[in-house]
């Protein structure tokens, strides 16, 4: 059974890793998809298709989360397709990891521009556009637990989030939309894995009570609960999925 029945679901940065399987994972139980992407036309494309062959819905939309008119235009187009967004989930993000005496202006704003800007936007819009009683789910992560030399600007972009999270929670539920962030742990995604040896990944994942990093499976699991009807209680939360991580 359908546990979503025929939301209309945004999902920013969506076009891999972890935003790719949430999408998939919403569409399959039910949901209607808009698969966002900045710059990786074919890959959301791809998400399209492959959610098409398994009889769901989607579309994808181009738009930089961190530009203000581009969001708004990225409402435009998803409510003039499917008429309403139900759920907005703010996935999209980048991580920049580098000692803070390192770190440029340049890698200092283009983080925040995206990270903290970028969910900004999208709840400025889903403030009055998001149909009521809806859900908003933001990604911050479970690295903010930790003191990790090289990810001070990383964690600051995601403790702004889970700031954010908590006060729009109360903006907003007087229409009945609940807005709660989670906390991914170490995912296996490209992204993540890339370059690093295997004693390293080995090491973040002894961090784990399950001795193993998370699977792109263990994070979109939870989004698609955290969308549904049944999670409708639940708001203003951080939630941390991350195998007992932290």
């Amino acid at each position: 059974m359908s546990t979503l029945n025929n939301k209309v679901i945004l999902v920013t940065g969506a076009s891999r890793g972890i935003g790719a399987e949430v999408a998939q994972r919403l569409a399959t139980a039910g949901a209607k998809v808009i698969v966002n992407y900045a710059g990786g036309k074919d890959a959301a494309d791809q998400v399209v298709s492959s959610i098409k062959e398994q009889g769901g819905d989607a579309i994808a939309l181009q738009a930089d989360v961190s530009n203000a008119d581009a969001v708004k235009q990225l409402f435009d187009n998803a409510i003039n397709h499917y008429g309403r967004i139900d759920v907005l989930v703010n996935n999209a993000g980048i991580m920049i990891t580098k000692l803070i005496r390192d770190t440029t202006d340049e890698d200092f704003s283009r983080q925040f521009d995206i990270n903290v800007k970028g969910v900004f936007n999208t709840l400025r819009e889903a403030s009055t556009r998001l149909a009521d009683n809806g859900s908003i789910i933001n990604f911050s992560t479970s690295v903010n637990r930790l003191m990790l030399p090289t990810y001070g600007t990383y964690v600051a972009t995601k403790a702004a989030v889970e700031q954010l999270t908590r006060v729009f929670a109360k903006e907003v539920g007087n229409r009945g939309i609940n807005v709660n962030s989670v906390s991914p742990g170490p995912t296996n995604t490209e992204l993540f894995t890339n370059g690093k040896p295997q004693e390293v990944i080995d090491r973040l994942a002894s961090f784990s009570a399950f001795n193993r990093i998370g699977e792109l499976q263990d994070i979109a699991k939870v989004i698609v609960f955290l969308a549904s009807d049944d999670a409708k209680w639940i708001s203003a939360q951080n939630i941390g999925v991350n195998g007992a991580m932290a």
